[in-house]
């Protein structure tokens, strides 16, 4: 029987280093950019990290009870749904960046009690906890689905009792949420001095709108 130590060591080391693939890093950085402060990048990684591990678990405990694998062609779904969400996510942000031009985009916003708009960097934009957390949620989720198959037969081939089997894929799952808010936060922390003016914002934008464009492009070519 497998240490619990264990499992949840390796489980936690491979789900931080699958924070790093392609796909995850081209859709958190379109959503880093609108937003490069280390403390709000952060959250938007971790809340991408919690929606993926909630998609990996669900669907773990479905196909662990049921002794069964995910249809080829319901991964094949899910695969085609990341590239689109990716070329979504591409193409919002690109549109933004020509949108707002040099200048920044028009924010209505108060100061004090006095309300008015013009344009400016995004560190005027003034957003609740639920506006900047379900957007890198449902990205977490679909992300999580789509990868749910494949890791959850290869932990079931690999731990000898559905308890590690789950444990590890919550580990594994704990670890792309620790992995992704840090390298959400690291790329903030790197990119707030290059943003200060809009203008500099506005190519970031482009650049990492552009990425998640071809990556998306590449991703559904290679699932279909």
């Amino acid at each position: 029987m497998e240490s619990v130590v264990v499992v949840t060591a390796m489980g936690i080391a491979l789900g931080a280093r699958h924070a790093f693939e392609p796909d995850h890093l081209a859709a958190v950085s379109t959503m880093v950019s609108e937003r490069p402060r280390p403390r709000h990048a952060a959250a938007l990684g971790a809340w991408w990290g919690l929606g993926h591990t909630a998609a990996l678990v669900a669907v773990a405990i479905a196909l662990i009870g049921a002794r069964a694998q995910l249809p080829p062609a319901a991964e094949r779904g899910f695969e085609l749904a990341v590239a689109a969400m990716l070329i979504g996510l591409g193409v919002r942000s690109v549109r933004g960046a020509i949108r707002d031009g040099a200048r920044g985009a028009i924010h209505d916003h108060s100061h004090r009690g006095h309300r008015h708009a013009h344009p400016g960097p995004p560190h005027h934009v003034h957003l609740g906890a639920r506006a900047l957390a379900v957007r890198p949620l449902v990205v977490g989720i679909l992300h999580g689905l789509a990868g749910s198959g494949a890791m959850t037969a290869l932990a079931m081939a690999e731990m000898s009792t559905r308890s590690a089997t789950v444990g590890y894929v919550l580990a594994f799952g704990l670890g792309s949420m620790a992995g992704m808010a840090g390298v959400s936060a690291l790329a903030a922390l790197s990119l707030a001095r290059l943003t200060a003016r809009a203008a500099t914002l506005r190519h970031l934008q482009l650049g990492a709108g552009t990425l998640a464009v071809v990556v998306g492009v590449a991703w559904g070519v290679a699932a279909l």
